[in-house]
């Protein structure tokens, strides 16, 4: 469509992006204050959100398609991780496809279940993950999944994540939505979900949570 270093070729939006703070084109979906922004009925304090062990799961009140996400979380030092007990949550992208959250230095569990791992999938290249106390930080580029007009998927939902600033996916397809010891099958749906965060009955802190709808190329200034 466009000639090489072609002039007319609309020019990228501007974006600026602090260093430790969401970049000016962001959804803020949690600063320190209130879950304003989501369904649920969390604990907020000392400017970081906790799970209410037995509340239930929360959700984005918007929904997104692909996208940018950081987010930090927390095992606190008094959890005592077993397995998949103690130290427990997850997120989800469009309400289906898992990112594990667990407390994994040094507990240890079935590798598909672990810190970063694609639940139930793939587990992550590497363990990066903090010991309990300590902050983790997630950024995740997400893709989600294209069907053609019969339903069938025609691009699969996949991840880019970076756990402390340590490459553990690169553009790693999701066999399917997560499951617990099973992958359902893609089926077709709208092409945007919630992000949904886990009660797992553990008592697990988030703070500094931003995301970004990921547009296309060549698109008008606003």
């Amino acid at each position: 469509k466009w000639e090489v270093h072609d002039k007319k070729r609309p020019q990228p939006a501007m974006v600026s992006a602090p260093h430790g703070k969401a970049p000016s084109d962001a959804v803020v979906l949690f600063d320190g204050k209130d879950l304003s922004k989501w369904t649920g009925g969390w604990e907020v304090k000392d400017g970081y959100f906790q799970v209410k062990p037995g509340s239930g799961n929360i959700s984005t009140k918007e929904g997104f398609g692909s996208c940018q996400l950081h987010i930090e979380w927390m095992v606190p030092e008094t959890c005592k991780c077993e397995g998949q007990h103690g130290c427990n949550s997850g997120l989800f992208f469009m309400d289906r496809y898992e990112l594990q959250i667990l407390g994994s230095n040094p507990n240890k569990t079935y590798p598909d279940g672990m810190a970063g791992a694609m639940y139930g999938q793939y587990p992550p290249l590497v363990n990066a993950c903090n010991p309990n106390g300590q902050w983790n930080t997630y950024d995740v580029i997400f893709e989600g999944p294209l069907f053609d007009t019969e339903g069938k998927v025609t691009r699969k939902a996949s991840v880019t994540v970076l756990h402390n600033g340590v490459a553990l996916h690169h553009k790693q397809e999701f066999n399917g939505p997560s499951g617990h010891q099973n992958t359902p099958k893609y089926f077709k749906y709208d092409g945007t979900g919630p992000i949904r965060l886990q009660d797992h009955g553990d008592p697990v802190r988030f703070r500094n949570i931003w995301i970004r709808p990921l547009g296309e190329y060549d698109q008008p200034e606003k």
